[in-house]
């Protein structure tokens, strides 16, 4: 999680909202690596998990993350659940709840869901230090 705040940061020097991502491959190595770039990009799908997904897929060499860990700092979105089912990454770790969009259950749990495969999620590892950079960012866009 320490890697993924890091990334968030990066996000967040760069006025991105600071949600960063890793992905972590069975023998404990990051293969994947993301953050938030949305407005520098102009893209919607331009989020943390993605980035990471798409670059461990390179890294790993397949579509299938099977026995890779994504780490990231805010609770995924619908998008970024769906990516991580057609991953099949079948660990998931989240830092903050997110209120709005969250689909680890703070608005949908899509990882419930009957399709065919169901990864283990952990909530709330490093909960504070997560929405701490949250919102220090969003107080600063409001100042």
């Amino acid at each position: 999680m320490r890697a993924a705040l890091a990334l968030a940061r990066q996000a967040a020097a760069e006025g991105e909202t600071p949600v960063g991502c890793v992905v972590v491959d069975a023998a404990g190595r990051v293969i994947g690596r993301g953050r938030n770039r949305r407005e520098a990009r102009h893209d919607a799908t331009a989020h943390a998990e993605i980035e990471a997904i798409r670059e461990a897929c390179e890294a790993a060499g397949d579509w299938r993350l099977e026995g890779c860990t994504l780490v990231v700092t805010l609770e995924p979105c619908p998008m970024c659940a769906g990516a991580i089912l057609n991953a099949r990454i079948p660990t998931v770790v989240y830092g903050a709840r997110e209120a709005r969009s969250g689909s680890c259950g703070s608005v949908v749990d899509l990882f419930s869901e009957n399709y065919g495969f169901r990864p283990r999620v952990y909530g709330g590892v490093l909960r504070d230090e997560c929405a701490a950079e949250l919102r220090a960012f969003f107080e600063k866009m409001r100042e």
